[in-house]
């Protein structure tokens, strides 16, 4: 089972008791969820990924847990639909699960080499990884790795990808190891990490969708209700914390909660609890 990231931080933030509605907006394999039910909460749990939720044949509904396929753009309709507002948090878990990285099959993962680069989290997606690296010219492809992951190798890759990828059907995980390792010869890791995030955040409007999720979820708090958001790299911590800043919103603690620098799925996580 997927260890849940910073769950004390989490259940103790956003006060989980018997007397609380909250909405888990990205389930994964249900860690937190699990955490706020058995301390009485109500749980609304949502994630985009339908095998994630298809999976928890154990989870059913009844009087505590609600669970549901759905993308956290639409949060507010979903809690609509399940008459499940005013609420007392609302919980953002921005990583992938283990099993989707794993055994997801989508191409998420660098490590995964025989898999071909889909990377879709729900059928809403306009185009998949294999398709934006087979359409993007170069001009797009430059945009795509700097705007999503900040990468410095940009139009190195960009252009290795636009000779490399001519007559190669389907386009892998292992065929994009091997692009850019020829161009980050020295310390690919780093770079694998970046490419493959910034292939994901584009396939699925990943920051858009959680800009949209914040402005809109705020309609659902009750007076004193709190949102906690983890997020894994600096571009979604700072959608969070802009987000935060220009709203007036008050932030929990003067500075974020910081994940654990001794396990490796936590060391790169920041907790951001905040209110109205």
């Amino acid at each position: 089972m997927h260890t849940p990231v910073l769950l004390k931080e989490v259940v103790e933030m956003l006060k989980a008791a018997p007397s609380k509605k909250i909405i888990d907006a990205t389930y994964g394999e249900g860690g937190h969820t699990r955490a706020l039910l058995e301390k009485g909460a109500r749980v609304l749990a949502i994630d985009r990924d339908k095998k994630q939720v298809e999976g928890q044949k154990s989870l059913v509904d009844g009087p505590q847990l609600i669970l549901r396929q759905g993308n956290f753009k639409d949060i507010v309709t979903i809690a609509q639909t399940e008459q499940f507002s005013p609420v007392d948090g609302i919980l953002f878990d921005l990583g992938l699960s283990n099993e989707q990285l794993r055994s997801g099959g989508k191409g998420l993962s660098y490590k995964n080499l025989d898999e071909t680069l889909d990377m879709r989290l729900d059928e809403e997606c306009e185009m998949d990884a294999q398709t934006i690296l087979r359409q993007y010219g170069e001009k797009d492809l430059i945009h795509m790795f700097m705007h999503n992951a900040e990468e410095t190798l940009a139009v190195e890759l960009s252009k290795r990808i636009a000779l490399q990828r001519v007559g190669v059907n389907p386009l892998t995980v292992g065929w994009l190891v091997e692009v850019v390792n020829s161009v980050a010869k020295n310390n690919p890791r780093p770079t694998l990490t970046r490419v493959f995030q910034a292939l994901r955040v584009e396939v699925n409007n990943e920051f858009e969708n959680l800009e949209l999720a914040l402005k809109s979820c705020i309609s659902l708090l009750a007076p004193e209700g709190k949102i906690a958001v983890i997020s894994f790299h600096s571009l979604e911590d700072r959608i969070v914390k802009r987000f935060i800043r220009s709203n007036g919103y008050t932030q929990e603690g003067k500075k974020p909660v910081f994940g654990n620098s001794e396990l490796r799925f936590e060391r790169s996580a920041v907790l951001r609890v905040f209110h109205i």
